[in-house]
């Protein structure tokens, strides 16, 4: 018997071992209920298909991808939208699905089971893989037909591989798209600032900081030419001086001659002058320049005539014939005009150099504020030159991605297996139901030995006895029953309780 609701191990053994037969009929009734169920059950079958994502056979590195987003929160966006009320009406009328329930129910119920059949489960990766992408995902469709489940496994499968294929078109034509216009305001500005450079260097040309070391260079030879053109003028006007001299002491002595005056001492002051002009010749040229070999010469034929030269009171030479200059006068009147001349040529040079000089000055004085000017003008020009190439670069990506896409060369999603035809149904199933039965089979039947080892009130053992009699057992006397002629069966004993008792003293 039990007592407060435990039962000992001998009360078990005693009990199952009289009533094992429960056990297995409750588990065969429990088995054989839960068949009876599959069979009355509605049956579902699932046709299943495995997509896989393909990665690109160009390396990344070489080629990059359009689509920046994960593989896995695409995918999702897609099953969003492929499960979306327009996509699966155009599915249930496509296939006819659910003609009974179409007509009693709303659109929305029947939408939300047709959702409801079909899943999407990502693919597992492999322990161990060095790769982070998502593989791949299975696509499940539930139905109470077999061919109508695969069709519909392969029409969603469909339609997630042309959504796969129109959303790499449409990211690859979109941020093409985006990067040409991107480009065209990138290339307007940049044409911009190229005008206002090639402006600014037309405004302020040969005062750019370029420019700084030629103008230097050009001042320093300016310079040297303004010295040269200044020695230049200094011989020129003393040559000047000497030809007034020589023009001088030439029309004296020809006025000399032509009035009879050809005194010793006025030839000694021609003689005199002529020695002077050589000494300033000869201090500014060598001895071979014309000019001091002249000089010389008529030097020579001066002290000739004053070697010759009558006596006072004779009569005069014959001289020039009267109103005409000698030859030499008037070549050194010639040579007078090619000195003013040349002085002139010289000046005119000296004020062309002196104003190229200030010119320089003025570019070089100007350079830093305009080498600033130019600096913040180079530096936006920089900027946008930087952008351009920057945007340029990323739409001949853009593109190579979009060819990539194109040719089947990009990530992609693949079939790898068809959708499966079912041949048995995936629920209910009948292992799994007939395990559930036997188990609950298994735990009615325990529950019934527990039910008839509470129920049972009778004693078997000494502890029974003494705890329903609360009396110690003072003695056991064997079963006598008989085996066969009243022979004692020495196998069994009957336990008999005496009560005593208790003792006054």
């Amino acid at each position: 018997m039990i007592q407060n609701g435990e039962i000992s191990k001998s009360e078990a053994k005693r009990v199952l071992s009289k009533y094992w037969w429960v056990l297995p009929l409750t588990v065969i009734g429990g088995t054989v209920l839960a068949f009876a169920v599959t069979l009355a059950l509605p049956k579902r079958y699932t046709s299943q298909t495995t997509v896989l994502v393909d990665q690109p056979t160009v390396s990344p590195d070489l080629v990059k991808p359009v689509i920046t987003e994960q593989t896995n929160q695409r995918l999702t966006s897609m099953q969003e939208q492929i499960l979306s009320r327009s996509r699966l009406e155009t599915i249930i009328a496509k296939f006819g699905l659910y003609p009974s329930e179409r007509a009693t129910l709303p659109l929305d119920e029947v939408v939300s089971k047709l959702r409801s059949a079909i899943e999407t489960t990502p693919l597992e990766q492999m322990q161990g893989s060095p790769s982070r992408q998502f593989p791949g995902f299975h696509i499940n469709v539930t139905f109470a037909d077999p061919q109508t489940a695969q069709r519909i496994c392969s029409e969603v499968t469909t339609m997630f591989l042309q959504e796969s294929a129109k959303y790499v078109e449409t990211q690859g034509t979109l941020t093409t798209e985006f990067l040409d216009q991107q480009l065209e305001e990138s290339k307007q500005k940049l044409d911009e600032q190229d005008a206002k450079l090639a402006k600014f260097k037309n405004k302020y040309m040969g005062s750019l900081p370029d420019n700084e070391q030629a103008n230097l260079g050009l001042l320093t030879t300016l310079n040297s030419q303004l010295d040269a053109n200044v020695q230049a003028i200094s011989r020129a006007q003393q040559d000047k001086v000497v030809n007034e001299s020589l023009l001088s002491s030439q029309l004296a002595n020809w006025k000399a001659v032509k009035s009879g005056e050809t005194s010793a001492e006025t030839l000694d002051q021609q003689l005199s002058a002529l020695q002077d002009q050589l000494g300033v010749l000869l201090s500014r040229y060598t001895p071979d320049h014309p000019d001091v070999i002249k000089t010389k010469t008529q030097i020579e034929q001066l002290k000739k005539r004053i070697w010759d030269a009558p006596t006072e009171g004779s009569a005069p030479a014959s001289g020039p014939t009267p109103g005409h200059e000698p030859a030499a006068v008037q070549q050194l009147r010639a040579r007078l005009r090619l000195n003013d001349l040349g002085i002139a040529d010289l000046m005119k040079r000296q004020g062309q150099i002196q104003g190229q000089i200030a010119v320089l000055q003025g570019k070089l004085q100007s350079t830093p504020a305009v080498e600033q000017q130019y600096k913040e003008l180079t530096r936006d020009y920089q900027t946008a030159l930087e952008g351009y190439n920057e945007l340029l670069r990323h739409r001949d990506q853009a593109a190579m991605g979009r060819a990539l896409n194109r040719q089947q060369q990009g990530e992609l999603l693949r079939v790898l297996d068809p959708p499966s035809l079912p041949v048995s149904p995936s629920f209910p199933k009948v292992p799994l139901f007939a395990g559930v039965g036997a188990a609950v089979g298994l735990a009615a039947g325990l529950a019934i030995l527990y039910l008839i080892a509470a129920l049972d009130s009778s004693m078997h053992t000494e502890h029974d006895v003494e705890t329903c009699l609360k009396l110690p057992v003072l003695a056991l006397v064997p079963n006598v029953a008989a085996a066969g002629r009243g022979l004692p069966n020495p196998s069994k004993e009957t336990r008999l309780s005496l009560a005593g008792t208790r003792a006054q003293n």
